[in-house]
Formats: C-alpha cells, sequence, structure tokens
C-alpha cells in the first residue's frame, strides 16, 4: 500500500541471517527484531548503552544509503570502518514521496563529518559553497553544540527525511528545547525524523512512536513507561531523598 511517509517500515530479512549468536544479531534488540513501523513525522529509539539502538539506527541509515559516519547521501568518505553488516540483512519500505533533503547525524562521529564539510567547501562545486549551506560559517570555529544548531537551522530543511544518533550529547536543557521547537517546525513542514535518544525532552514530542530497546527485545511503549522519564521525575521529584540513597557511605 502506498504511503505518503517516506520511510514505512523496516523490516529484518531473518531468512538472510546464519546465526543469532554472533554480533550484532545477537543484540537482544537485533535478536527480537521482525518489522519496526515507522511513525510518519517522528520515531524514537530509547535504551541504555549497549541495547543495541545506535547500531540498528546506523544500520538503517546505510541501508538507506547513508555514509556510515553520517551526512548526506553525497557524503562517502570513511575515517574508520566499524559498522556492522546489519544493513545488509534489513529491508527497507519507502513511501511513493521522496524527500528533498536527507541527513544522517552521529554525535560521536559529527567532527569527521565537520571536517569533511571543510574539505569540501575548500573545492566549491558549481553549486558555491559548502559551508553556506550550514549557515556560513566553519563548523570546526563553533562549539560542538553550535554546529549542530547551525545544521538543524540551516541545513534541515523542508520534506526533509533525518536520522539522528543522540543528538542531545552536547546541547544544554535549554538548547534540546530549542532543538524540540524546531523539529516541530519541520515536521509541519512535512518532515520525518527517526532519533536514537537518552534526552526525555526530545522523545516528550507528541504522538511519537518510542520503542524500547532492552534486555528484552525491542517493543513499542508510551513515554512515561521509558525509564529516562521516570528516573528523571523521581529525581527532580524529592533530589535530596535520592542523592541521600546515591552517595550513602
Amino acid at each position: 500500500m502506498l504511503t505518503r511517509q517516506f520511510v514505512s517500515h523496516v523490516t529484518l530479512r531473518r531468512d538472510t541471517i546464519t546465526t543469532f549468536d554472533a554480533y550484532p544479531f545477537s543484540l537482544p534488540a537485533v535478536r527480537a527484531l521482525d518489522t519496526l513501523a515507522l511513525h510518519p513525522k517522528m520515531t524514537f529509539l530509547v535504551g541504555e548503552n549497549g541495547s543495541g539502538k545506535s547500531t540498528l539506527m546506523e544500520a538503517m541509515a546505510v541501508a538507506m544509503g547513508f555514509n556510515a559516519e553520517g551526512g548526506s547521501r553525497n557524503f562517502n568518505f570513511s575515517t574508520h570502518a566499524s559498522h556492522s553488516a546489519l544493513h545488509n540483512h534489513l529491508r527497507i519500505a519507502r513511501g511513493f514521496r521522496r524527500p528533498r533533503t536527507e541527513f544522517f547525524l552521529r554525535a560521536e562521529s559529527f567532527f569527521n563529518v565537520a571536517t569533511n564539510i571543510q574539505r569540501m567547501d575548500e573545492e566549491p562545486g558549481p553549486g558555491g559553497s559548502v559551508i553556506a549551506s550550514y549557515g556560513g560559517k566553519s563548523l570546526h570555529a563553533q562549539s560542538h553544540g553550535e554546529s549542530f544548531m547551525a545544521l538543524l537551522m540551516h541545513r534541515f530543511g523542508s520534506n526533509g527525511l533525518y536520522l539522528l544518533d543522540e543528538p542531545e550529547a552536547a546541547l544544554s536543557p535549554q538548547r534540546q528545547l530549542a532543538v524540540l521547537a524546531r523539529i516541530h517546525a519541520l515536521v509541519r513542514q512535512e518532515s520525518q525524523f527517526i532519533i536514537a535518544t537518552h534526552s526525555p525532552i526530545l522523545m516528550a514530542y507528541p504522538d511519537a512512536y518510542i520503542y524500547q530497546c532492552d534486555g528484552e527485545g525491542i517493543r513499542r511503549i508510551a513515554y512515561e513507561e521509558t525509564e529516562h522519564f521516570q528516573v528523571t521525575r523521581d529525581f527532580l521529584a524529592n533530589p535530596q531523598r535520592m542523592l541521600n540513597i546515591l552517595l550513602e557511605e
């Protein structure tokens, strides 16, 4: 069935996998994966470090044609080939619409992306300066948080498909709120987001699909059911009590 969203679901081609006892197929989130339905506006992957959410995000991005370290589809640099073979076993269901623009952001390798952008800018093509698309200022001349905001405000646009892996890594809570507002503006302009995050601020986006990756596999849950929400709520409700428990000698 045709859909207006850019990507409607991702399916693990289980019949192509010879064993689930080796990485990355041994990760509970991957081992239990069948078909992951994606929201036309916002889908979150959440879970502890090592749960498999970033591995799954990376594999989805590579299967969609992105560079493993991030960037748009025309980025083909490689600093260190560390991505898994999971992308070879994913089937991406696309809608009849094609995004006007696309980008894959990985917080851990954004420095490498910024370096590649600067290198491309030194030899601009027919379209002119590459840096101009990112606000006109070198991303290396800004803090990590400032460069990400420049990316979001200048490079991201309407009718876009955006995959973000832990975008909150360099952002203050105030900046995360600004990101939430910008994302909403882009969603209203028919963009689609898939985000792996630890941020209870970002994952509060209304009506989003939230998938929990943990030792039990991968399943869709409500925002209030996430550990991120519950731990943050309990701490802020009574920080002294929590500190007494954590710092008890």
